[in-house]
């Protein structure tokens, strides 16, 4: 929750702070015609969507009644969810950064603005990194090992398994 709160927060500042700033008379964009600009202000747009989505859906994990039932499928069909925005929202949000930093600096920095964009995605691919393994955990608990709750049903506990 609080690594999308920290999202939301910096990239509704970003929606209103755009790079370049704006022109004096008519309050528009400097780089409005700009094809990064256009990326940024959509990315821009996918990440506080997709942060805000992820926040709601982790404090609604927070609110749960926690009934045995929810731990079997709601509570971790919640958790997928909330990673998957949460994902979605730092991928969108490093895009616009990229975007904004090739709007401003890629005349006068040119040759360093790849590396830059490249070290400065560093910490980004650490947290999905860190947290992939937890993702991937869960989708396979929860949409794949069904019968492990169910003895009747799982192969262990068949007809066919009992020994006489």
């Amino acid at each position: 929750m609080l690594v999308a709160t920290l999202i939301a927060t910096v990239v509704f500042a970003a929606a209103f702070t755009v790079p370049g700033g704006t022109l004096q008379d008519k309050g528009t964009p400097v780089f409005l015609k700009e094809i990064a600009f256009k990326i940024f202000a959509i990315s821009d747009a996918i990440s506080l969507v997709t942060s805000a989505s992820s926040l709601l859906t982790f404090l609604s994990i927070r609110t749960s009644r926690y009934a045995e039932r929810d731990f079997l499928w709601t509570l971790p069909n919640r958790l997928i969810i909330g990673l998957t925005a949460l994902f979605i929202s730092i991928g969108a949000m490093m895009v616009a950064f990229m975007a904004t930093f090739f709007l401003v600096f890629s005349s006068r920095l040119q040759k360093y603005s790849i590396p830059i964009a490249a070290v400065a995605s560093l910490p980004v691919l650490f947290f999905i990194w860190q947290h992939f393994r937890l993702f991937a955990d869960m989708i396979h608990s929860t949409y794949t090992s069904r019968s492990l709750f169910k003895p009747n049903k799982s192969p262990l506990f068949s007809k066919k398994a009992k020994v006489a």
